[in-house]
């Protein structure tokens, strides 16, 4: 059913859903931000409209709903081990066209690259997605470029429009709670399938290279990186397609026998990721270290499923507090393509 209503009466959607849904979408966290009298837009619960922040982009994704930072997977005691429980509500997100293309990544990752990730699936068939529509192109985003500016595999769409919210709703079960609107006389039909209207080039002007390889590997522009990034790791914790995690046992006892297991967010970025048995570590450097997540985003992930990791939100530019910019990265690696090529000669 696709509709068009008054913006307040946007209200009586999350009255309805409230009983059945816990509702997560992007709000302001007054005085939350990393600097002073500062706000920070993220994910947390939302209790009704007036709550989201639509004209603004988030400094974080949404992935926290399918991926919490903190999951605890069992409990366990000297005799027994304990599944943690699964949500018992169902959930819905609202979130932009760039973070409903990452859900294909992540469902790539957790459910298709070997054995389901039996914690992730038990989340994501209780989560049902509203995507809500861009009112521009926001600074650093390159979804144009990316292929995720326009939406897919919503359950219903939201755009807002002055005072009204036109609304594109493809649940079955939410239809009937559309349809007392349809006898309102200021509501009308939509006529026009729900898109992003942005002008063709909108955004941060990105170029993936044709011929990239991993030959790009052996450029000198990854040492450039060694200096100037501290393994903050927060491009990672921004970003909607990063999924690493390491394991966390949290002992309630002193002999260690009781406690929980948790999964908790890694990043490739950040010291130690890489360590192994022996005190040995793959990518000491930190050049080394944005070497891999850039060629990994645009290249092998890739290869292997025939579209790339990012989507192009351009969160990992906006939150790096030393200014470093990943698109601007992707942008040298077609000149760093042809210095290895002329060393090669």
């Amino acid at each position: 059913m696709e509709v068009t209503i008054k913006q307040e009466q946007l209200a009586f959607l999350f009255e309805a859903w409230k009983d059945d849904y816990v509702i997560y979408g992007p709000k302001r966290f007054a005085d939350d931000g990393c600097f002073s009298d500062t706000d920070t837009i993220r994910y947390g619960e939302i209790s009704g409209p007036e709550e989201i922040v639509f004209d603004e982009k988030s400094q974080y994704s949404f992935k926290e709903a399918l991926l919490p930072a903190y999951q605890t997977l069992f409990y366990f005691t000297e005799d027994a081990v304990k599944e943690a429980d699964g949500p018992e509500k169902e959930a819905i997100v609202f979130l932009r066209s760039c973070d409903l293309h990452s859900v294909k990544r992540l469902d790539e990752i957790y459910l298709s690259n070997g054995p389901e990730d039996f914690y992730y699936k038990r989340l994501r068939e209780k989560i049902h997605f509203v995507w809500m529509s861009c009112p521009e192109v926001f600074e650093n985003c390159f979804c144009q470029t990316m292929g995720t500016d326009q939406p897919e595999d919503y359950d219903m769409g939201v755009k807002w429009e002055g005072g009204m919210v036109k609304i594109d709703c493809r649940k079955k079960e939410w239809v009937s709670l559309l349809e007392p609107f349809m006898k309102d006389k200021d509501a009308v039909e939509a006529k026009a399938p729900l898109r992003n209207t942005f002008e063709e080039g909108a955004g941060k002007d990105v170029r993936i290279p044709e011929s990239l390889s991993i030959d790009v590997a052996k450029s000198d522009i990854w040492r450039d990186y060694d200096g100037r990034c501290i393994a903050c790791g927060r491009c990672n914790f921004v970003c909607p397609t990063c999924t690493c995690f390491t394991m966390q046992d949290l002992f309630y006892s002193e002999n260690g026998r009781a406690g929980e297991r948790r999964r908790v967010w890694a990043s490739c970025m950040v010291d130690g990721y890489t360590d192994v048995a022996g005190g040995g570590s793959y990518r000491q450097k930190n050049g080394e270290r944005m070497r891999f997540k850039v060629l990994h985003k645009i290249l092998d992930y890739k290869q292997r499923n025939g579209y790339h990791m990012c989507v192009g939100c351009g969160r990992c530019d906006d939150v790096c507090p030393e200014y470093i910019s990943f698109s601007d990265c992707i942008n040298k690696l077609e000149d760093a393509m042809k210095e290895v090529s002329a060393d090669d000669e």
